[in-house]
Formats: structure tokens, sequence, C-alpha cells
């Protein structure tokens, strides 16, 4: 019996069942049109059982992960937003327990140049430009900050402070003639990545 006639008897996925019947002990051989024509002495019905059971496994495994995935998430997120930060080198009521060392994270923005004249807009006013996006990529830096001292499982880090970074950008084609490229402008977000725990209280008044 063909498998495309068993898919559509059955209503199953014609493509993913024939997949799936290679890979089993199942006899089978293949059409002359490519199709999968199972052999005649085999039950069908019970062929058809284990295919739905075995998709009905993987699905419930995907599910699970799927499942898995989203309770890490949002724990990872949860660990991020209760990660502090400071550019002193303590926090009050807590102490460090453990040195990871120095981390950063990088964002960066492109303005374009803009072209000097009327009807083109006129050149790009940069630093009107640049204010716009200096909260951002600040922003953005810290994020990266805080997901690299998660990733060395800390819970704060200290000493954070920002470097920037302007780049102006030409390059020449074969011809020898100058291009000027967009604007470039950088931010990394230093610090050190530690472990803090919150100071017991003694009950001492």
């Amino acid at each position: 019996m063909k498998a495309k006639d068993v898919a559509k008897k059955y209503g199953i996925n014609n493509d993913v069942f024939s997949a799936w019947l290679k890979g089993t002990g199942y006899s089978f051989k293949t059409g002359a049109m490519g199709g999968i024509d199972i052999a005649d002495d085999q039950n069908i019905d019970e062929i058809v059982d284990v295919f739905r059971r075995q998709q009905a496994d993987q699905q419930e495994q995907s599910a699970n992960m799927a499942a898995d995935q989203r309770l890490a998430e949002e724990e990872k997120q949860q660990a991020l937003s209760n990660l502090i930060i400071t550019p002193g080198f303590s926090f009050d009521g807590f102490t460090i327990t453990k040195y990871s060392g120095y981390i950063s994270g990088d964002h960066a923005v492109e303005i374009p140049r803009g072209i000097d004249n009327w009807w083109a807009g006129g050149a790009t006013n940069v630093a009107d430009a640049l204010m716009v996006s200096l909260v951002d990529i600040r922003r953005q830096a810290l994020v990266e900050l805080k997901e690299a001292a998660h990733a060395l499982g800390c819970n704060a880090i200290i000493g954070v402070d920002f470097d920037y970074l302007t780049l102006d950008p030409v390059t020449a084609n074969s011809k020898g003639e100058t291009k000027y490229l967009p604007y470039v402008f950088g931010v990394t977000a230093n610090g050190n990545a530690v472990i803090i725990e919150q100071n017991k209280s003694t009950g001492l008044s």
C-alpha cells in the first residue's frame, strides 16, 4: 500500500509519515516516482498507531522543552532586573563575597552624514542626532554589561563607568575618490562583576 494513500486514509501528513517510516524497521520500498510503498503483509493500523504515539511523544517533549526555555528566560530576566550596579566599590548593607573580574558591554550607532544641499535635506546635524541616540546606546551597553555579569553567576557590578568612541570613517575607491561613510559613535560600559550578600542583622540596637 502506498504511504500517501495511508496518510490520506488516516488523515496524517504524508511527508512526515514517509520520512518516519524510513527510519523504522517496517518493510517498504521506494516507488518509481519516489513515493513509499509499504509491504502488503504488514498491519497498517499498527504502523499508524505507532507513528501517532511517537509523534505525540515528540510534540510533548517539544512542548516541555519550550516551557523549560520560557521558564529559564523568565528566571534570567528576573535575575537581570535584580542585578544592581554602582560606580562605587561597595553597597551599603552588603558584603562582597566574590570578585569575578573585569567585564564590559558595548553598543554603537551609525549616523548618516546627509548631503549638504537644500534638495537633499541638508547635512546631518550630528550633535542633535547623537544626543537622540546617546541614551539608547548607553542603555544597551548596560544591558550587555549585566548579561556578562549574569553569565559569570554574579548578582552585582561595581566600579561602573563609560568609555566613548567616535569614528569619522572615510574610504577611497579604485579611482582614488574619497567616500565619506556614516559617523560611528560607540560606548563601552565597564565594571567588575561581583557576588554580594546582605549583611545579617546583629539584633543589637
